[in-house]
């Protein structure tokens, strides 16, 4: 019974990477900036502004690209916090493959990790020059 449950997790998280590597050939292949299959920024479309998550479709095109610059302009927090993504990932599914205790993240981080994006989403539309490499 543990076997065929472990075959399923296994199996489960193999069609995730799957998905995965699809959604990031289509972004590999098709860019943002000129593919209509993107969806559009609700709060950019009505406001005006960037929210924190505006160019990270765009900046995840430029790194697949080796474009590290030009991804760091279109937003810069979504490429930092991209080490941080793979580390939970890798330990999530090690403890996946494993069978071991799930990957725990406390509250503190979360809170805290909100509060970057937000002053994140804040700074960026700022007009002084110091913000203004924050958004392209």
């Amino acid at each position: 019974m543990r076997k065929a449950y472990l075959v399923a997790r296994t199996g489960v998280l193999a069609g995730i990477l799957a998905g995965a590597f699809v959604l990031v050939l289509v972004l590999f292949l098709c860019d943002p900036e000129r593919m209509p299959i993107y969806p559009i920024c609700l709060f950019h479309k009505l406001t005006g502004l960037d929210c924190p998550g505006c160019g990270s479709l765009r900046a995840l095109h430029a790194l697949l690209h080796g474009q590290w610059m030009a991804a760091l302009r279109f937003n810069l927090l979504l490429v930092l916090s991209l080490p941080l993504f793979a580390w939970f990932g890798l330990r999530f599914a090690w403890s996946e493959v494993r069978g071991g205790p799930g990957v725990v993240i406390r509250p503190v981080w979360i809170w805290l990790y909100a509060a970057a994006w937000i002053a994140f989403g804040i700074l960026r539309n700022l007009p002084f020059p110091v913000c203004a490499g924050f958004c392209p």
